[in-house]
């Protein structure tokens, strides 16, 4: 079966970033993907740019696939949301937790993604394919992998269709991750997220944050090369597309790329890929 793959978009926050993206846009739309998903702001805070961003995606005849966070959100606003996407003939949510911004204190209606999953079940039926989130090093926040699992598991009993990842570098992780999660009775596809790397300080800073780890000799790797950006493109390049082949092979059933709105180093990997 020939693998999914997709890109993944922010919300620009001016006009110059939206005629980028556009650009962007056009240049991925030739590898003709499943979809191209677009991020949604903690608490809510770009709402209304993703919903602008999915808009104008879905006009140009691709398939778009918004973002949908509950952490700051109501009932009331989510099921406006989903009526204003299902009219659009979006098919596509990835419904997420979402990160609770610094000095909010109302979660909103859905403390959790199943919740949200159910919620959308309930109003939509199945009008959309709902994607959510997976963490092969397991979530920052979660107390033990066993719990991580079941957290995924919830998710999944309350009516996802399908899984993206948080990116990697270890396929051993997803493939372990993968593994643990059929034990439990999970069916559904978990496509590998994928962030390609242009500038590695950058990334460094993200995955310590995130709860990524990047390999003692990829880190020691990079950090030879300095400030000789070529040479981070050019390992970056041969990694990641190591990485994506190794899962390919393995039976991965596609590949997410967080593109960071660049049209580059991804187009490079899926030339790299045979894709």
């Amino acid at each position: 079966m020939k693998p999914e793959i997709s890109f993944e978009f922010f919300p620009p926050q001016t006009a110059e970033g939206a005629e980028k993206l556009r650009v962007t846009r056009k240049q991925l739309a030739q590898l003709k993907p499943a979809f191209f998903s677009c991020t949604f702001g903690a608490g809510g805070s770009t709402r209304d740019r993703t919903l602008e961003t999915v808009l104008e995606i879905q006009t140009e005849g691709l398939p778009a696939a918004p973002h949908l966070s509950c952490i700051g959100s109501t009932q009331e606003n989510v099921r406006a949301v989903l009526e204003h996407y299902r009219a659009a003939g979006i098919r596509r949510i990835v419904a997420l937790r979402g990160d609770l911004p610094s000095g909010m204190a109302d979660p909103g209606s859905f403390r959790y993604a199943n919740e949200l999953v159910e919620f959308i079940r309930k109003e939509s039926g199945d009008w959309f394919h709902i994607e959510v989130a997976a963490y092969p090093e397991y979530h920052p926040q979660a107390k033990s992998p066993r719990d991580d699992l079941e957290n995924f598991k919830r998710k999944v009993d309350a009516g996802a269709n399908s899984a993206i990842t948080q990116y990697f570098y270890n396929a051993d992780a997803y493939a372990q991750f993968v593994d643990q999660a059929q034990a439990l009775g999970v069916a559904v596809p978990i496509v590998p997220g994928i962030m390609p790397i242009a500038n590695f300080s950058k990334i460094a800073r993200f995955s310590d944050a995130c709860g990524t780890e990047i390999p003692r000799w990829m880190r020691k790797k990079f950090e030879s090369f300095g400030d000789d950006s070529a040479s981070v493109r050019s390992f970056g390049l041969d990694v990641v597309t190591a990485l994506c082949e190794r899962l390919l092979a393995n039976g991965a059933p596609g590949l997410h790329f967080y593109t960071l709105n660049q049209a580059g180093l991804t187009s490079t990997i899926w030339q790299r890929l045979g894709l």
